[in-house]
């Protein structure tokens, strides 16, 4: 399962944990992602949407 949003293709990031000692190790930053039913001019699909495109409306969720 792809963690990327399919609006604005928001994915996960890479980094540094820094701790107080200055130890270093990888970490990852994830989207908050959501499944939801969204409405489309074809019709409606499940697709998955970060919540900045949920928030922003560049998304229409469908009413059953």
């Amino acid at each position: 399962m792809a963690r990327v949003c399919e609006i604005c293709g928001k994915k996960s990031m890479v980094g540094n944990q820094i701790s107080h000692a200055h130890n270093v190790s990888k970490r990852r930053w994830r989207p908050n992602l959501h499944v939801v039913r969204a409405r489309f001019a074809a019709g409606t699909r499940r697709i998955k949407v970060c919540t900045r495109c949920l928030r922003s409306g560049r998304v229409q969720k469908a009413v059953r």
